[in-house]
């Protein structure tokens, strides 16, 4: 436990934490069953796939398979001798079916230099706001080791969830939550709704000159990126400083090319030379600066016209040619990433401008845009080179932002609903965790549980059920044969007091060798041990749950009512499974010394000098002194 109480959180730039990385919950991962060789055999075998085997799904980012697509995998699969029973849906291939599913997103939604980079010859993650690389987070559930497999890199351990939280109920663990950005005003709705929490707009210190000019909308990328151009060689002759705001690595690239072709000196900044963002933007006011650059990079560095001298005379030259211009290259997905990158100018009532060129082949308006806008431009009859500008567009262009930001706050709605299902279990298990950690008495639980099992034990006794088979399933092997015949004969009272005593007996043993300290040690720490096995467990039974309980709906049935039924039967079960566990390990190990060991299975062995309170890492050599890991030792439970 690494986290003291949540009592107040403010945080910086609160929409791109508590929004934009909202849509993926925060996870804590281990390492799973090594699938190496089949991750690289399916990647090799889809490329064997047409173009006409499968549909891309770009809105949801997912790609399906067509019927001919699954004819065709059925046939190369069988061939390579790794398809059973010749059926790809086939109960026997589902783990098949997700490998294939996930290597054709890696090869054909997932690109290179635009949702990643390699670097160092591991697969970095871009930042899909604001272009950055986030070095040491994973794509989860074998995207990651696909995309590897995609660059022929060595492919990392698959990984599994041991935790689990989402940033949004993550957060709302603080008493008191607040943050500040520069854009939350479009957001407002779902900070409130989600968080309670409401924006308040603080007015500028000096009033805001900038001018935001309409957008201009070409028919094909082509004609738009002439139009870029042409535009910045125009301000560049001008000496206005220039910074130019691009999609991806990809693009920026691309921009650059353009550039250098027409002798435009100009300096690129994207994930590949981040570290160098703070410097870079720092001058982006200079004249004859031109920066091309990803998203919403340089956030939090001030743009000062005349860069980082402080000549007046030259401050004064560049606000007369007209400050800082941003020339957006698109429109992003969401509004707020706009206005971001409009805020680069005309800080601290600073003369600038911006404008964004927009074209029908662009992503946003491709998938998203609406069949009017397309009509009006046919009917306007535009010619090669020209462009529409006219505030209807932009309300348009709005429009298709609008259903984007509209769409990715249901798909954070869907994940937190879920999310509280699984968070009032968090509650209670962490809670659970919490107060073992902290308890000076950790023969409390034991005993709490004891009695409990007890009660249902006579229950079971007393409906004349099969009590022995039950008896052994909750006690072990502890009770002998006639142990087991006395304690069904018996009374209730004797009944009790019988499987109690035999409790307590076992704990005398462990403390005559221990000493109380560190019998107390020794029960807490596999308690706790069973609390983390048997949530991990139980997140992953729910994990998969949440992937197929969308079929319910077919039946009729609210697939999230559903989930909440089922997971709360999961909870019941995990619970029950706990203490007969616990209660069934303490009533079988039996501790002794080195040189008594034995070969018995059910025994800890243990050497009470060795034995420490100090937390062991389950890599560790067992301090037993077998000469194992501890995992594989003393902390296999």
């Amino acid at each position: 436990m690494v986290q003291r109480g949540h009592n107040y959180a403010i945080v910086d730039e609160i929409d791109s934490c508590l929004i934009d990385e909202a849509r993926v919950p925060l996870i804590i991962s281990g390492k799973a069953e090594n699938k190496t060789e089949q991750y690289i055999i399916v990647n090799k075998l889809i490329k064997k796939l047409e173009i006409d085997d499968f549909d891309i799904d770009e809105k949801n980012r997912n790609i399906l398979l067509t019927n001919k697509g699954i004819d065709s995998v059925e046939k190369i699969f069988s061939e390579a001798g790794i398809l059973k029973n010749n059926n790809f849906y086939d109960p026997e291939n589902m783990s098949l079916v997700h490998l294939v599913n996930q290597s054709l997103r890696a090869n054909y939604v997932f690109e290179n230099g635009k949702d990643y980079i390699v670097k160092e010859n591991e697969i970095v993650i871009i930042d899909e706001q604001s272009g950055r690389q986030m070095p040491g987070r994973r794509f989860g559930d074998g995207l990651h080791q696909s995309l590897e497999a995609k660059e022929n890199l060595n492919i990392q351990f698959e990984n599994q969830t041991l935790a689990s939280i989402t940033y949004q109920n993550y957060f709302k663990l603080y008493k008191k939550l607040c943050g500040c950005t520069g854009t939350a005003a479009t957001e407002a709705q779902e900070f409130y709704e989600i968080y309670n929490l409401n924006v308040v707009e603080i007015p500028t210190n000096q009033k805001m000159i900038r001018k935001d000019l309409n957008d201009q909308i070409y028919r094909t990328s082509k004609e738009k990126d002439e139009a870029i151009v042409k535009l910045v060689n125009d301000k560049y002759i001008l000496g206005q400083p220039i910074l130019i705001f691009t999609s991806s690595i990809n693009k920026s690239e691309h921009y650059s090319t353009l550039l250098k072709q027409k002798k435009i000196e100009h300096i690129v900044l994207n994930a590949k030379n981040h570290h160098k963002e703070a410097e870079i933007i720092a001058d982006a006011g200079a004249k004859k600066s031109v920066i091309i650059t990803t998203s919403i990079s340089g956030r939090g560095v001030d743009i000062k016209l005349g860069g980082k001298n402080l000549d007046n005379n030259l401050i004064n030259e560049i606000k007369e040619i007209g400050g800082l211009i941003v020339i957006g290259t698109e429109r992003m997905e969401s509004r707020r990433v706009d206005n971001q990158a409009r805020g680069r100018s005309g800080r601290q009532g600073d003369e600038g401008s911006s404008i964004f060129f927009v074209s029908l082949e662009d992503d946003l308006m491709r998938i998203f845009g609406s069949e009017s806008m397309n009509n009006l431009l046919e009917k306007l009859g535009l010619k090669d080179g020209e462009s529409i500008d006219h505030p209807w567009i932009n309300k348009a262009l709005e429009r298709a932002q609008q259903k984007v930001e509209s769409r990715n706050f249901d798909i954070r709605k869907s994940l937190l609903k879920f999310d509280d299902v699984l968070n009032d279990q968090r509650k209670v298990i962490f809670s659970q965790r919490r107060k073992v950690m902290e308890s000076l008495n950790a023969y409390e639980f034991a005993n709490n549980f004891i009695i409990q099992i007890i009660d249902e034990l006579i229950e079971y006794k007393n409906k004349k059920n099969d009590v022995e088979k039950k008896l052994l399933s909750s006690l072990g092997g502890s009770f002998t044969k006639d142990e087991i015949d006395k304690l069904i004969s018996s009374e209730d009272k004797n009944f009790k007091d019988q499987i109690i005593e035999k409790l307590e007996y076992k704990r005398s043993e462990r403390l005559s060798i221990l000493g109380e300290s560190q019998s107390k040690e020794i029960e807490k720490n596999i308690f706790l041990q069973l609390i983390d096995q048997n949530w991990k467990m139980h997140i992953q039974y729910l994990e998969q749950l949440r992937q197929v309980i969308g079929l319910r709906s077919y039946g009729q049935r609210d697939p999230l009512i559903e989930y909440k039924k089922e997971a709360f039967n999961l909870f019941e079960d995990l619970l029950y499974r706990l203490k007969n566990q616990f209660i069934g390990l303490l009533l079988n190990i039996k501790i002794v010394n080195k040189e008594n060991e034995n070969n018995n299975n059910e025994e800890v062995q243990n050497n009470p000098k060795e034995v420490s309170s100090r937390k062991i890492g389950r890599n560790e050599p067992c301090p037993c002194g077998s000469g194992k890991k501890y995992k594989n030792c003393c902390g296999a439970l």
